[in-house]
C-alpha cells in the first residue's frame, strides 16, 4: 500500500514531463519553417499543453514561449539575417503571446470541463478548439496586418478583411488536422491505458 501510494505521484509525474517533452519536439519539427510541406504545429501544440497540462501551467506556458523564439531566433540568424529586421518580427511579433494564450486557455477550459470520452467532451473539445483558434488566428493576423512595417501602406479594413480570408483557411485547415491528430492518439492512449490498468491491478 505504501508502495503504490508513493510510486503513483512519480509515474504521474513522468507522464507530465514526457507529455511536455513530446509537445516541445513536435513543435521544434514543425516551427522551423512555417510554409513547409509540415505545417507548423504550434496552436496545436498550445491547446493541447493547456488540456494536458492544465496543473503545470505557470511554468509550461512561459517554457513554450520561450521555446517558440527561441526556434524563431536560430532559423532567422541562420539565414544570416538580424532577428529584428526579419519580416516577421515588428511590434505585432509579440502579440503571438496572448495569441497563443487564447489557445492554452482554450486547452485549460476544456480540461476543466472534461469527464471521459463520450460525445459530450467530443463537442466540448470542437467548440473550443475553434473558438481559440479563430481568437488566435484574428490576434496574430491582426496584430501583423496593422502594426507590422513589413506591410505596405495604405492600410485600410477592406484591405485587412481580405488579407484575413487569404490566409485563414490555410491556417485553419492545417490546425484543424492536427487537432483531429492530437485527439485521435489521447483517445488511443487513453483505452489503452484501460485496458492496461486491470492487469496491472491482478499483477498486484
Amino acid at each position: 500500500m505504501n508502495d503504490t501510494t508513493r510510486s503513483t505521484p512519480d509515474s504521474s509525474a513522468t507522464v507530465r514531463y514526457g507529455i511536455f517533452a513530446l509537445l516541445a519536439l513536435v513543435m521544434a519539427a514543425t516551427r522551423v519553417n512555417h510554409f513547409a510541406p509540415l505545417p507548423d504545429a504550434s496552436w496545436v501544440v498550445f491547446f493541447a499543453a493547456g488540456f494536458a497540462l492544465n496543473r503545470e501551467w505557470r511554468w509550461v506556458f512561459p517554457a513554450l514561449i520561450a521555446e517558440a523564439v527561441l526556434i524563431d531566433y536560430v532559423v532567422i540568424a541562420n539565414q544570416g539575417i538580424s532577428f529584428w529586421q526579419h519580416y516577421c518580427v515588428s511590434a505585432a511579433y509579440w502579440f503571438l503571446v496572448p495569441a497563443y494564450l487564447a489557445m492554452f486557455y482554450g486547452g485549460r477550459w476544456l480540461a476543466q470541463n472534461y469527464r471521459g470520452l463520450h460525445l459530450r467532451e467530443l463537442a466540448l473539445a470542437l467548440v473550443a478548439f475553434f473558438v481559440a483558434l479563430n481568437l488566435c488566428y484574428l490576434i496574430s493576423n491582426g496584430s501583423f496586418y496593422w502594426l507590422s512595417d513589413s506591410v505596405p501602406q495604405p492600410r485600410s479594413l477592406g484591405a485587412w478583411i481580405e488579407n484575413f480570408g487569404d490566409w485563414y483557411l490555410t491556417y485553419v485547415t492545417s490546425q484543424s488536422v492536427y487537432f483531429g491528430i492530437a485527439v485521435a492518439l489521447y483517445a488511443f492512449a487513453t483505452q489503452l491505458g484501460h485496458l492496461v490498468s486491470p492487469h496491472k491491478a491482478a499483477g498486484r
